[in-house]
């Protein structure tokens, strides 16, 4: 139980559409990833190569979409080990349950300038948009993004809206609007975790380092009810009454704070 999310987390979650856990995965299992997907020197390969490299010699494997997670990946593989992860099972489990069946999986790459400049092609940044909004289901996917290099402002990381989740759109019908109030850009260190709801607004940046950009992107779908899965021992207490203008000195950041906070 100590691993399931808190009611804090469950709150930032349910306001902002996604959490966070940096750095949370090991350099030794970022290493072993990144020998498995065919990780290659940058400046001996251009993009059509590594492409093929990666199609020859990687070790993902192709998964039909409904097969449960917990039978999805080799023993012992990378994927195996940051899906095991403490803390990684506990917010998958608080937020699709432990029985939750994998949709899709798909590893990312954004290539450096270079690469185009090479091919003379036009290097463009991936249009604003949300995922399957297709899907007629009242409950909620989430997606697992996993960084297994540092990723840098250089980097393009992931760009996403905060709050975008709660407005369902038509999947690419955003993808005029560019630069919106309240975005915000993946920084982080490598082993970092992301969770996303998968409604919320995101798209790639463009690749302005000398580095390939990669991000493990997996969609899991719950086969349970989404109620009450996160930690028991940490179910929220409603505030004892108080002045509706209530003012004091208490700067503890409360589950009514994180709900009620504003996102453009």
């Amino acid at each position: 139980m100590s691993n399931l999310l808190t009611t804090e987390q469950i709150a930032e979650f349910t306001a902002s559409g996604c959490l966070f856990f940096d750095a949370l995965i090991g350099d030794e299992i970022n290493k072993e990833f990144l020998e498995d997907i065919g990780h290659t020197e940058i400046d001996k390969i251009d993009i059509k190569k590594h492409f093929e490299n990666i199609k020859s010699t990687s070790s993902i494997p192709r998964i039909i979409a409904g097969t449960p997670l917990s039978k999805s990946y080799l023993e012992h593989s990378p994927l195996k080990k940051i899906f095991n992860n403490d803390v990684v099972k506990g917010a998958i489990n608080s937020l699709v349950g432990s029985k939750c069946v994998i949709d899709h999986h798909f590893l990312h790459l954004t290539f450096p300038t270079k690469f185009f400049k090479t091919n003379n092609s036009r290097q463009m940044s991936q249009p604003n948009h949300q995922d399957s909004t297709i899907d007629p289901r009242k409950t909620f996917d989430i997606q697992i993004f996993y960084f297994p290099t540092d990723v840098t402002k250089e980097m393009g990381g992931t760009r996403y809206i905060p709050g975008t989740h709660l407005r369902i759109v038509s999947e690419s019908g955003i993808a005029r609007y560019q630069n919106m109030l309240g975005q915000k850009h993946i920084v982080c260190k490598a082993g970092t975790v992301g969770i996303f709801h998968h409604g919320l607004w995101h798209g790639a940046g463009i690749n302005f380092s000398d580095n390939i950009r990669y991000m493990f992107k997996v969609r899991l779908a719950p086969t349970e009810k989404q109620e009450l899965l996160w930690n028991p021992e940490k179910k929220y207490k409603p505030l004892s009454n108080r002045a509706l203008f209530w003012t004091d000195e208490n700067t503890d950041i409360t589950v009514n704070d994180i709900l009620t906070k504003k996102y453009p």
